[in-house]
Order: C-alpha cells, then structure tokens, then sequence
C-alpha cells in the first residue's frame, strides 16, 4: 500500500451545512448516523490521512457539537446559508499549498481518491474534479416538459469530490462572490481548465434513505450478523526522567519527554490494540501483552498493532475501521495527524485509521499536564471462519 502522504500541504475543506430533511432527520445531514458514527465523522476519518489541515464549515448553532464529535485538531467555523459561503468563509483560514473541497454528503469517498486529485495537482494542473461515466441516456427537457434534445452521453460526465485547486486559484475564484452548485464552475468561470479523475462508486452523494442502506453496504457489506464492535482505553503518566522517550500514535517525538510504561508508553496504539481484543472477546491489553511477558518489555506500539491484528485474524476477524481520540494537552497532534494516520494504518496491514485529538479544559490528569490518554473504537467483520 502506498503512503497517502503528499509532498505539498493540503487542506481539505467540507462544508457540512446541508438539511437533513430529505433524509427524513430534523439535524444537519452531517450530523446523521450510519453504521455508528456520523456523516462527518467519516467524512474526516477518510480524508485525514492526505490531509495538513481539515476545516469544516459548520451550520450556524451547531459548531460546539461538531468541535465536541471531531476533536480540537480540526478547525470549525460558521458556515453560510449558500454552500459558497460556507467554502469561502473556511478558505480565508486555508495555508497549504492545495486547496480540496469535499461535501460531507460524499462522506465514503476515500482517501485514495483525494490522493488521485492531488497528484494531478503536483503534476501541475490548477483544478482537478472527479467524475463518473454517465450510463443513462440524458434528455433535455423545456419548461413544459418536453424533449427538446438528447445530449451525446459520451461527453457528459457526473461530478464527485473531493474537487482540488491549487489554493490561490480557489481563492480567485471565490473572490468573484458568485454561487455555484461546485467550485470547479467558479474557476471555469475564470478560463482556466479543469482537469477531471476518474472517480468511484463510493463517492456517492447520500441524500435520501435509501442512499444510508446503500452507505452501509459499502461499509460493512450486505450482512451485519458478523459485525463486532469494540471500545478500549489506555492512559499513561509523563516520565519524570528527561530521557524517557516520547512516542505516540506509531511516531517518535523528539521534543517531547515521554511517559512510564511497560512497553514504549504509546497510548493510542495501546487503545487500539485493547479496543481490538474487546471486539474479537480475545480479552484485554493486560491479558495479551501483561508485565509478566518479558518479551513485550519496551515493545513499540506498531509492533504490538502487528501482533494483535495477526490474533485477531487467527480468531477469524478483519478490521473494518478503527478510530482513536488522544486525550491531553501535549505533544499537539494536528500538524502530524496524517503522518500519524499513516504510521497507525501501516502497522494494522492498511486499515481504514481515523484520529483525532482534544484536551479536557483543565480537568483531570490529562489537563493538569500530568499524563496523556486516549480511547479507541474499532469495527470487526468476521471472515468465513466464523459462523
């Protein structure tokens, strides 16, 4: 699997302002649940591992509930009424290199599809847009409902996102105060051309019911009699010795003094690694890698991801998806999140790795500066070798 990381900054903005109505919900659409997380929570988790900075236009009202789900590492801000004030009022905060814009509705679009925009864009392009082949015949009807010509169906595609642009052609673009139902229309609006990807079924926009039945299938498959659900915590306290190395979420921080522990102290790896356990009834961290093994003495957090993934898959499990939120007030994860993304998914054979990072305003040990913690939740399938 290659590694998701791209060599320029990227930021990846989603205006999540969208009704819910047509799903039959009274809550903004990127606050609807499927399959146990909401809309945006997926729609981060899947673009975090390309991304620098991720900034979510929120609906008016809603923006402490979206902080809360989301985590301190991404930035909220107040949206619009149009999706073009949303997008505007999240680019004045934008600083990488590339600009991605990406509807909370499309939340299953994945990260290999942004990595396809964003190599586009390292080649050298100005605006990049996914598509899809369209299959149907398209007709073009007048304002009484009449054919009034069938469109060569050839030429036409349909439009996904992740949309990309280099940052300062977005900004151009949104300069103009124009609407429009995509980005890409306000940049062709400038005579610049827009190169198109090939797209993916996944990147789906859900808007009616029937489209979450159809999320979910692409999630956890046509089945959910073999579905396992698992929670797990860990917590560690700083090391008084200066030496002790710091190491979180598979890397090592150089300018942080690390925390005591039996293994290398890495929280969220830990979390994961107990979360996992939970949800295949293989017991807990303790159990599986205890004080009294010698062998895990000093083990890194990647190497005990290996070896619970190598025990969960004897037991006859595979991951579906793993989140992690890291609980303290040091090191800050937001300007390593996607290296941290990558070193978590490496270790766990490229899983699906969400994480995401919040402080506890002062409370507790982790908000006296005392030690870190984090908690993990994981999704299993169970393969044919279980009934």
């Amino acid at each position: 699997m290659r590694s998701l990381l791209p060599n320029h900054s990227v930021t990846v903005i989603i205006p999540a302002g969208g009704s819910g109505e047509r799903l039959g919900a009274s809550i903004p659409k990127a606050l609807v649940s499927l399959a146990g997380r909401t809309l945006i929570e997926h729609c981060v988790s899947n673009v975090a591992p390309i991304a620098n900075q991720i900034i979510v236009a929120a609906p008016a009202g809603y923006e402490d509930q979206f902080r809360t789900l989301l985590g301190d590492d991404i930035l909220v801000v107040t949206g619009g009424v149009a999706r073009a004030d949303s997008v505007r009022a999240a680019l004045q905060h934008a600083t990488s290199d590339f600009t991605l814009v990406h509807d909370a509705a499309r939340s299953l679009a994945s990260a290999e599809l942004a990595g396809r925009v964003i190599d586009a864009l390292a080649s050298g392009e100005k605006a990049v847009i996914p598509v899809m082949a369209v299959i149907d015949t398209i007709k073009y009807v007048d304002h009484n409902n009449f054919v009034v010509a069938t469109h060569d169906r050839s030429s036409l595609r349909a439009v996904q996102t992740p949309q990309g642009f280099e940052t300062s052609t977005l900004k151009e673009a949104h300069a103009t105060s124009q609407d429009a139902t995509d980005d890409a229309g306000l940049v062709e609006a400038l005579n610049i051309p827009v190169k198109i990807v090939d797209g993916e079924e996944r990147a789906f926009k859900i808007t009616l019911p029937e489209d979450l039945v159809r999320a979910q299938k692409f999630l956890i498959g046509e089945t959910t009699t073999n579905i396992r659900v698992g929670i797990g915590t860990d917590a560690h306290a700083f090391s008084a010795n200066p030496q002790r190395q710091m190491w979180l979420a598979g890397l090592l921080w150089s300018d942080e003094v690390g925390v005591d522990g039996h293994s290398d102290g890495d929280v969220a790896a830990h979390a994961i690694c107990d979360a996992l356990f939970s949800a295949a009834q293989l017991g807990d961290l303790g159990s599986n890698f205890g004080v009294s093994e010698p062998e895990w003495a000093g083990a890194s957090g990647a190497k005990l991801l290996q070896e619970t993934l190598n025990r969960i898959r004897a037991a006859g499990f595979e991951i579906n998806n793993v989140s992690v939120q890291i609980v303290g007030n040091r090191p800050k994860i937001g300007p390593r999140r996607a290296e941290a993304i990558a070193a978590l998914s490496a270790a766990l054979d490229g899983a699906p790795v969400s994480l995401s990072a919040t402080t506890t305003d002062g409370l507790g040990f982790t908000g006296e500066g005392k030690g870190i913690s984090a908690i993990a939740s994981v999704l299993l399938r169970a393969t044919d070798r279980i009934s």
